[in-house]
């Protein structure tokens, strides 16, 4: 299991990595298309996103308490933006959705 970890994390940090390089290096002049500047910025963090949202769900014994800590993980950042509170309450929401299933 901890290979498949290493693993995922290598992919995610070669994908990051590729994505903001290429294009520095394939392209020389300035991109002053709006839509590929915005499509390249936004890139990474979709990559991100999507390679680590299944393990957000699955990490924990039930798929309720995952999806119970994202949605809280996400309403905290939204309105705090703390990433300590952020952490902290998606914790207390698993220990409490896990205690009480």
């Amino acid at each position: 299991m901890t290979h498949n970890i290493y693993l995922y994390i290598l992919v995610v940090a070669a994908v990051t990595y590729l994505i903001r390089v290429l294009p520095l290096t394939l392209i020389r002049r300035e991109i002053k298309n709006r839509f590929v500047r915005s499509f390249l910025y936004y890139i990474p963090y979709v990559t991100l996103a999507a390679m680590t949202f299944p393990a957000m769900i699955h990490a924990t014994d039930s798929v309720w308490s995952g999806l119970a800590a994202l949605v809280v993980g996400i309403l905290m950042a939204w309105f705090s933006g703390n990433l300590f509170l952020v952490a902290f309450s998606a914790c207390g929401v698993v220990f409490l959705v896990e205690l009480f299933l």
